[in-house]
């Protein structure tokens, strides 16, 4: 590919992405859908203007690290440990249900499978996408209802993050058996040797950054050592233990969390990510389907992975809520503040895109998925937090 025809597509993407992107937003719906919505219209499915390549690629995975690396350093450390026991056991049945459930929905479709076969590997990955949450939509709509510091709220925040802590996990590991010569027992030591390291490493880089961020702070130099620690992790993670790179970039951004700076380096980041790697890696998505390729059976496919998507994370989550004490409201509350996806479904799916344990057709299920739950789950919210105010008013006459 000749550096006219990258500056060219460059151009296109760029400009494609953020018209869309800024549409979507006015429809009140997620910006990054309008910036799929662009990759589908310029790339095959419509005008065909811009095809993938690897240059595109390249900088597409360059997009991914940010976001993840972004997500590690929005984390909230403390928040997670005051959420202890409840979070985590309400993220572990939101990932956990929804992973049986999208497995499930593939075999049904496409035939079932021994277990550890390639078909059956394809079909727990099709479950893996369904396991990550996407509360950034929620939260605006907690907000919006001024129920963000509530017990309630606070739980789907932390339970949130959990939750993609362990989807992560689980990408990794489902991303490892695809390799013949692996055993779970030897993909299970890796991941736990990989986080002990990063652990142990990045408590080292953490007492160095912070002597850093204290002697020199805001300035560019911190996000700069913070950004090579991203690549760097990312690199041995997947270069040395076999575990997703995404997952490394994720942990150089939780361990850099608790920096006084942190969020001035996550705003120096999104400035790359929103500029031009945001918008590439967004597009990329549209530009490797093809709906010209999709048949009715692939559209039924992603109408039931609307509806599995979203009721696995009310039961799962909602029915740990109610175990651990949450009254009905509560826990359907709970529930469908879990069900929205988003940035992060996209990026296991690109993932097993690359790692070929998905094919790029599938990506219309989880845009569709994604479009949907941004939507409605804040209009199911708004009508029970009413619904549950209506009941207190009555109760109280």
């Amino acid at each position: 590919m000749d550096t006219l025809s990258i500056l060219r597509d460059l151009a296109i993407i760029i400009i494609a992405t953020k018209s869309f992107g800024l549409l979507a937003r006015r429809c009140k719906a997620p910006q990054v859908a309008g910036e799929i919505i662009a990759g589908l219209l310029i790339g095959p499915s419509v005008m065909g203007i811009v095809h993938s390549s690897g240059f595109l690629s390249g900088m597409a995975e360059i997009g991914v690290i940010l976001l993840m690396f972004s997500a590690g350093l929005g984390t909230n450390i403390q928040q997670l440990k005051k959420s202890g026991i409840k979070a985590t056991l309400i993220a572990c049945f939101g990932v956990v249900v929804p992973l049986i459930g999208g497995t499930i929905l593939f075999m049904c479709f496409y035939g079932f499978a021994p277990f550890g076969s390639e078909k059956f590997l394809h079909a727990v990955f099709i479950g893996t996408i369904l396991t990550a949450t996407s509360v950034s939509i929620t939260v605006q709509a907690l907000r919006e209802l001024g129920k963000i510091s509530t017990e309630v709220g606070t739980t789907i925040m932390s339970a949130a993050i959990i939750d993609d802590v362990i989807g992560i996990l689980v990408l990794t590991g489902v991303i490892s058996l695809k390799d013949p010569s692996s055993n779970l027992g030897m993909v299970a030591v890796k991941t736990v040797l990989f986080f002990m390291l990063a652990a142990v490493v990045g408590y080292g880089v953490f007492l160095i950054m912070k002597q850093l961020d204290q002697r020199y702070p805001h300035t560019r130099r911190i996000p700069i050592l913070g950004l090579a620690m991203a690549f760097a992790l990312s690199y041995v993670a997947d270069k040395y233990f076999g575990v997703a790179d995404i997952t490394g970039a994720y942990c150089a951004g939780v361990i850099l969390s608790s920096l006084d700076d942190s969020s001035y380096i996550e705003r120096k980041m999104d400035i790359n990510s929103y500029m031009i790697f945001g918008p590439v890696f967004f597009a990329s998505i549209g530009l490797q389907t093809n709906l010209k390729e999709i048949d009715t059976t692939v559209l039924l496919f992603a109408a039931c992975f609307v509806v599995v998507g979203l009721f696995t994370k009310i039961l799962g989550c909602g029915f740990m809520s109610k175990l651990l004490k949450y009254n009905n409201t509560d826990s359907l509350k709970i529930g469908v503040g879990m069900m929205t996806r988003g940035e992060v479904a996209l990026i296991v799916a690109q993932r097993g895109l690359k790692a070929g344990m998905m094919e790029s057709k599938f990506f219309t299920a989880v845009i569709l998925l994604i479009i949907t739950s941004s939507i409605i789950t804040p209009i199911i919210l708004k009508a029970i937090y009413n619904h549950d105010e209506k009941h207190l008013k009555k109760v109280s006459k």
